[in-house]
């Protein structure tokens, strides 16, 4: 009987091992689960895509509406990569005495917060509350372009109709009707700017947004506009006359229409 002892005791212990064994490899898949767990909770936020992602790859640049303030007219101008502002610059801002300041010192700031809010909702540089608000409305109105040419699938295009600035894509295709804006021409007498329909490779409106006003600058203005609209259509160029008695807002009105045209290719 004692010899039997150290055998069943054999029997024991090789039967404890294998439970033992039995019991770590049933424990061990119930740990993987947690790892899994952890492991997927963690992955979304590297896999998200970009709010932007989904936008269109469009690139461009695409010039607001110049919005009128007490102290002078604000244009900004945007460029936008990849449905993204990558850039603002204000292509007009009040001049003239103490507007120089406020102007080389909220401008900078204003442009800066509109890249980085993507958007028109920027609060006021403190001290230039007319300028910020005209460029917050002409901000606004560029990304209105910007939005309509993308729904478009045009991507990011000047005033939404095809063709960013220096893009390269020309009116003489006969493919689709641009509308661009040139840049505003400054004169002895305030600043000209006008707005060119191109359809067909054939100029088909002319719109002037800004020219010289206040005094007898109203009346030239009203005479002379017209006359100079009708014969940017009629020319098909910016080689027009100037209208007499109008000499300043004529030169002011050429230069912005031959800068459209520019960005129309010719």
């Amino acid at each position: 009987m004692r010899k039997s002892h150290p055998v069943r005791r054999a029997v024991l212990a090789g039967a404890a091992t294998v439970s033992g064994i039995v019991l770590l490899l049933s424990l061990k898949p119930a740990s993987d689960p947690g790892s899994a767990s952890a492991a997927g909770g963690a992955a979304p936020p590297v896999a998200a895509p970009s709010p932007q992602g989904g936008r269109g790859a469009g690139a461009g640049t695409v010039t607001g509406d110049a919005a009128g303030t007490q102290y002078g007219p604000v244009q900004v101008r945007l460029t936008v990569s990849g449905g993204k502002i990558t850039k603002a610059e204000a292509v007009q801002a009040p001049e003239g005495g103490q507007s120089d300041r406020v102007t080389a010192d909220a401008v900078p700031k204003l442009n800066q917060a509109a890249v980085a809010a993507g958007s028109a909702d920027i609060d006021a540089v403190s001290g230039a509350t007319y300028t910020s608000a005209g460029y917050v409305k002409s901000l606004q109105s560029a990304l209105d372009k910007a939005a309509a040419a993308a729904g478009s699938g045009s991507g990011a295009a000047e005033e939404g109709s095809g063709t960013g600035e220096g893009s390269g894509t020309g009116t003489g295709t006969g493919q689709g009707t641009q509308v661009l804006t040139g840049d505003a021409a400054q004169t002895q007498y305030g600043p000209v700017q006008v707005r060119v329909t191109v359809s067909a490779g054939r100029i088909t409106d002319v719109e002037t947004l800004q020219a010289p006003k206040g005094g007898r600058s109203d009346q030239v203005t009203a005479d002379a506009v017209p006359k100079l609209d009708r014969a940017a259509v009629a020319a098909g160029s910016a080689d027009i006359d100037a209208v007499s008695g109008a000499t300043y807002t004529s030169a002011g009105y050429r230069q912005s229409l031959q800068s459209a045209l520019d960005r129309a290719g010719g």
